[in-house]
């Protein structure tokens, strides 16, 4: 075992704070990894402050984890020592079940997230990528292009994932309308993304204040989602509208956008359920409200790829380690643009 430095929430009304912990020696399907930046996700406040449930403390949250290689075990040879690569959301799965054998590892029953998950390795709970090192079994460690800059793409590993996956999956390109709903770190990919796949794309956000940001990033067009005559002018017509908002709200004014078979797209997981839509808006244009968790490995891979070939990635805040409970508090209140990225140099000095 290899004590290794991190930041953990000890329970869910406390800051974070330094922690020490065990991650295992490799093994020989393992790689490990010293980590150079860690992406914050919004997922991370709700897993420490456990307002999804089922939180296990102390928890060392993580999963845009970007690293160089230091060690791999015996039987690996994907890998060599400092390569630069990634560490996502997942860290295993059961590899024999149906989503498994697709590629589709994040719907696996038994899938192994990064942090906060029973770890199959050692009992106990699995440690994320807050902290100096970690050690993942070699086919759930991603390659990273040297064309991408590391601290930039560690969102990638879930930000980007989580929008790229949607828009593949429905098979978004030229031709396309489609709107993108907010603007913060999920939001900010889906636009750049769409806006690479050749899509007319346009944003919709409740803040003026965006207004620039979402026309450089991408969007043709950005509308004030209060705005109700400026929302009235695209009844009907989008082709796919990705939701990336995490709070509770009402989807009826972005159903009442889809054309005929239109789908809209929800990425965020708020801590409070959705009202429930008007039934006749979905019924009578025969439109859909569906859902998207991240993505497989396989496809992660595919959109780093995608990112290196069309100079993708996050725009980003770099933070020390130290004070990643005030970034909590500015993301609660947006004030972001649009990724806090932990360098973990600071906690290795």
């Amino acid at each position: 075992m290899q004590a290794t430095l991190g930041y953990a929430a000890l329970d869910h009304q406390s800051p974070l704070v330094p922690f020490t912990f065990n991650r295992r020696n490799p093994n020989p399907n393992d790689v490990q990894i010293d980590i150079l930046y860690c992406g914050v996700c919004h997922s991370d406040i709700h897993q420490t402050r456990d307002e999804w449930g089922n939180a296990s403390f102390p928890m060392v949250p993580g999963h845009e984890i970007i690293g160089k290689v230091i060690a791999i075990g015996s039987n690996v040879t994907e890998f060599s020592i400092g390569e630069t690569v990634g560490v996502g959301c997942l860290v295993d799965s059961c590899r024999t079940c149906s989503d498994c054998e697709e590629h589709l590892e994040q719907y696996c029953n038994n899938a192994t997230f990064t942090y906060n998950c029973p770890d199959k390795q050692s009992g106990g709970s699995t440690y994320g990528g807050y902290a100096t090192q970690i050690v993942v079994n070699k086919d759930f460690v991603l390659h990273v292009s040297d064309k991408l800059d590391p601290a930039a793409a560690a969102p990638l590993l879930c930000a980007g994932i989580t929008t790229y996956s949607p828009l593949t999956h429905w098979q978004i390109g030229p031709g396309d309308k489609v709107g993108i709903v907010g603007l913060g770190g999920l939001g900010h990919m889906g636009v750049k993304f769409a806006h690479a796949m050749g899509a007319e794309v346009v944003l919709f956000t409740t803040s003026v204040d965006k207004v620039a940001d979402g026309l450089r990033l991408g969007a043709s067009e950005v509308v004030i989602s209060k705005d109700e005559a400026a929302m009235g002018k695209h009844l009907a017509s989008f082709d796919f509208i990705l939701n990336t908002v995490a709070a509770a709200h009402n989807l009826d004014a972005y159903t009442a956008l889809l054309k005929r078979d239109g789908v809209l797209c929800l990425v965020g997981v708020p801590d409070q359920p959705h009202p429930s839509p008007a039934i006749g808006q979905l019924i009578f244009k025969r439109r859909s409200i569906v859902g998207s968790l991240i993505g497989g490995i396989k496809e992660t891979q595919e959109m780093l790829d995608f990112c290196a070939e069309h100079h993708i990635t996050s725009d980003i805040e770099i933070i020390p380690m130290q004070v990643i409970n005030q970034a909590y508090s500015r993301m609660l209140k947006s004030d972001v643009k649009y990724r806090f990225v932990i360098d973990m140099a600071s906690l290795k000095s």
